[in-house]
């Protein structure tokens, strides 16, 4: 229900209504602008900002004659009014009123994402908190690594949205942009104090200098800060994938009462919202592209930019905000199974602290290539044993590595039985946690 209500919000935002509600918003403030420069009067303005309005249905049938939108609107506004509707769009061009409305609309859409993304957030550190200490096995190339907790994979993602957060905080400026600069953007028609004023009273800054268009690099920043945030995302997802794999197991997807994994097999329970993550991240990578090409325009202005624009502005926004909630719940209601992380951490009969010993060898004066060669040889025997079936732990709780380890004259002569069973303690990889999740959360640890 929360993804459909949020995916509504934002798709009123971007229907033919919020549209031309947006225009007139905008007309509106440039009657208003040139009623303050003493051009229009202050009864047809009143009347203009009073009873202007507009019928979708007469603006399509406009249309159809005109081929030209905003002709079709400014028509059907016009039948609205009476002599004053010769003030209406008056002094300036189509793109003052689209690209300065849809400046209003982006706005706006980037505002809900942005508290999108806080929720996140907030979920994310939720979830990192609570699993700060849990241990789990750090992977490289797929293969066991050394023990981590789930809490620092957590705490990673947290710390990368934020990040994307930051940038489309910076965004939000970029595209809250106006421009009441006229046809080819020199403000023949309509003075600078006209653009200033319009641009406050809608709450935007004003395109320091503009053709027929606010340039699109500004579009461009934001489809490619979305196109970011979209990959960080699927990185979430992917990795929840990875995790509710059979064989790995260690966290899955919320699996509701009543719900189905497969018509054929009705045992399966798959991360079926992570994959779906997974799609809509790569459909909005894919609106990048066509955003940077926008870019380079005619001249003073072509109209190539316009139908990409219809498709990728929305399309962007409503699928990031459905994604971004989609994910929040996937992480709020991720189901995390600890013993099964400890036991895929044991899985390699204590492989993963190969390091430590590496490390203590040097201590005792020992050069590192000859400590590597006595590392290495007794955890080659350790694979060896785990593919002909051996157990990763014998009965006293002691892993294959650690026994070999202790048979290992070489080395115990290096080490004493005490300090090598001392690089078995998981203790060892928590002692800067809490000093990293300081870093991270900062305050608001």
């Amino acid at each position: 229900m929360v993804e459909r209500y949020a995916r509504e919000e934002m798709s009123k935002k971007w229907n033919k209504q919020s549209k031309f509600n947006a225009w007139l918003e905008v007309e509106k403030a440039v009657v208003r602008g040139w009623n303050k420069l003493k051009l229009i009067s202050d009864k047809d303005c009143e009347n203009i900002c009073k009873n202007a309005k507009f019928s979708i249905e007469e603006i399509e049938k406009i249309e159809e004659i005109t081929k030209h939108d905003l002709i079709a609107f400014t028509t059907s506004v016009a039948n609205s009014l009476g002599e004053e509707s010769r003030w209406f769009h008056y002094g300036i061009t189509s793109s003052d009123t689209i690209d300065t409305a849809v400046a209003l609309q982006m706005r706006d859409s980037l505002l809900l994402i942005i508290d999108d993304l806080n929720i996140l957030l907030s979920e994310l550190k939720n979830k990192a908190m609570i699993y700060k200490d849990t241990l789990m096995v750090g992977r490289s190339h797929g293969i066991h690594g050394e023990p981590i907790t789930f809490g620092l994979v957590i705490a990673i993602w947290y710390d990368e949205i934020k990040r994307h957060l930051k940038a489309l905080h910076s965004t939000l400026q970029i595209i809250s942009i106006g421009k009441i600069s006229g046809a080819m953007g020199n403000m023949a028609h309509s003075p600078i104090e006209l653009e200033e004023f319009v641009c406050k009273e809608l709450g935007l800054d004003v395109a320091p200098v503009s053709n027929q268009v606010i340039q699109r690099d500004r579009y461009a920043r934001l489809i490619t800060d979305i196109a970011l945030l979209a990959s960080s995302c699927e990185k979430i997802a992917v990795a929840i994938r990875h995790f509710q794999r059979t064989e790995v197991y260690e966290c899955e997807e919320y699996f509701s009462q009543g719900q189905k994994g497969s018509s054929a097999m009705p045992h399966k329970r798959n991360p079926v919202l992570s994959e779906n993550i997974t799609g809509l991240c790569r459909i909005l990578r894919s609106y990048s592209i066509p955003a940077m090409e926008n870019v380079a325009l005619w001249h003073e202005r072509d109209i190539s930019h316009s139908s990409v624009e219809r498709f990728i502005l929305p399309d962007a926004f409503i699928t990031l905000d459905f994604m971004l909630n989609r994910l929040s719940n996937l992480i709020k209601n991720l189901v995390v199974y600890e013993k099964n992380m400890l036991k895929n951490l044991q899985l390699t009969g204590g492989l993963v602290f190969s390091q430590r010993i590496l490390l203590e060898l040097p201590k005792k004066g020992i050069s590192r290539e000859e400590s590597y060669t006595i590392v290495q040889k007794n955890a080659m025997k350790v694979w060896e044993d785990l593919q002909n079936g051996k157990n990763a732990i014998n009965e006293n709780g002691e892993s294959l590595y650690l026994q070999y380890l202790l048979q290992d004259n070489n080395l115990l002569d290096k080490l004493d039985e005490k300090s090598i069973r001392e690089c078995f303690e998981y203790s060892y990889y928590l002692k800067n946690v809490d000093s990293i999740f300081k870093r991270v959360f900062g305050k608001d640890l």
